[in-house]
């Protein structure tokens, strides 16, 4: 068994530890591109989401070097991710490709034991002991925690950074060093080394600097090519931004979840507006615009994949929580069709009306 999986945000680096460690052998997915793109949309269905067919065109490269099994993890309720597994297997197999599905969902879907079994199906051809296996899984979620933790750092300290650029280096060094490491351990070492790194940076606390939360849909929000390099265009602008849907939010909240004990914040920040779970993270996302609010930030940016039903509902509820809270909240849909400039004019545009209202509002002592 040779396995890959789909690019999402920093979730490689915790399976190449994984990997590593057990003695599986594995096909790292393609960083996302325009090649991933073009081969996906060309085999997909054109009224599919915008990451089905950029996985696709990930597979397809991942299968020509070798992958003969896909680790996909579990779908976001009543939207079109949950069917993401069957229909990805019916094109891979008309197209003559002979690939295994493993579905990694949540125990609500299907079942304790049932997850316990398709965990058991991913390790089974490593030789390693149970313990071990555990222990390398532990790790992975170390990794995942520690990398998500530098890049929430870096991402804020780039508003305050003295030296522009400093902290969007640091972050790139820190990914591409820890992909050339082997086993949890070697990349644990290089993390922590990177995350006391952050400490030297020269920053300036008295700065004030906009302050954006990233919101939507996670896929679009975690893979920066799908969403056309948001947050490092904003470093760049010496703008600090934060997210809350990362990789090791996932997996918390899918522990959790079983219990009702999940983003128990976001919960009670999205009743008044949106008091249940409808598919995907749309409760997430009006959750998060209503705590961005909260904490201070100077607006909030609705990233969505184009035709996202769940996306698509919250993006109906924000302008009333933008209205209520006198609160600016763009909207930014991507698909394959979406070009760099008009997508930078509308964020530099949105940037420069979250200024002026700072502006504004420190002259005026709002």
């Amino acid at each position: 068994m040779k396995v890959t999986f789909p690019q999402l945000g920093n979730t490689c680096f915790a399976a190449k530890a994984i990997f590593d460690d057990i003695g599986i052998e594995y096909i790292l997915p393609p960083v996302s591109n325009k090649t991933c793109l073009e081969i996906g949309s060309k085999i997909s269905p054109e009224e599919m989401c915008f990451p089905f067919k950029i996985m696709m065109g990930a597979y397809i490269q991942s299968i020509e070097k070798g992958a003969d099994t896909i680790i996909l993890p579990g779908s976001c309720g009543p939207c079109r991710y949950g069917e993401y597994c069957e229909l990805q297997m019916n094109i891979l197999r008309k197209l003559g490709y002979n690939i295994k599905f493993i579905v990694i969902d949540t125990p609500g879907s299907i079942g304790k034991d049932e997850l316990l079994n398709r965990i058991a199906e991913v390790g089974k051809s490593s030789e390693k002991s149970r313990k071990q296996k555990m222990l390398a899984v532990l790790n992975g979620y170390k990794i995942i925690r520690l990398m998500d933790d530098i890049e929430r750092k870096t991402r804020m300290l780039s508003g305050y950074e003295m030296n522009r650029g400093e902290c969007k280096r640091i972050l790139r060094e820190c990914k591409k060093e820890a992909l050339n490491t082997f086993g949890s351990k070697e990349m644990i070492k290089v993390l922590m080394r990177y995350k006391e790194k952050l400490s030297s940076v020269k920053v300036n606390m008295c700065k004030k600097p906009v302050k954006i939360a990233i919101i939507g849909e996670i896929y679009t929000i975690l893979e920066p090519f799908s969403n056309q390099y948001i947050e490092d265009k904003l470093m760049d602008m010496g703008i600090s931004t934060q997210k809350t849907l990362t990789p090791s939010w996932w997996v918390k909240n899918t522990v959790l979840s079983p219990f009702k004990l999940n983003s128990i914040d976001i919960r009670r920040a999205s009743k008044k507006y949106l008091p249940l779970y409808i598919g995907g993270h749309s409760r997430e996302c009006v959750g998060e615009a209503v705590l961005a609010h909260k904490n201070g930030f100077d607006g909030a940016i609705q990233i969505l994949p184009m035709g996202c039903m769940p996306e698509i509902v919250s993006k109906s509820i924000l302008p009333t929580i933008s209205s209520d809270r006198n609160f600016p909240i763009m909207t930014l849909v991507v698909d394959e069709m979406t070009g760099d400039a008009g997508f930078d004019t509308r964020v530099e545009a949105f940037a420069d009306l979250l200024e002026r209202r700072r502006m504004k509002n420190v002259l005026y002592g709002y």
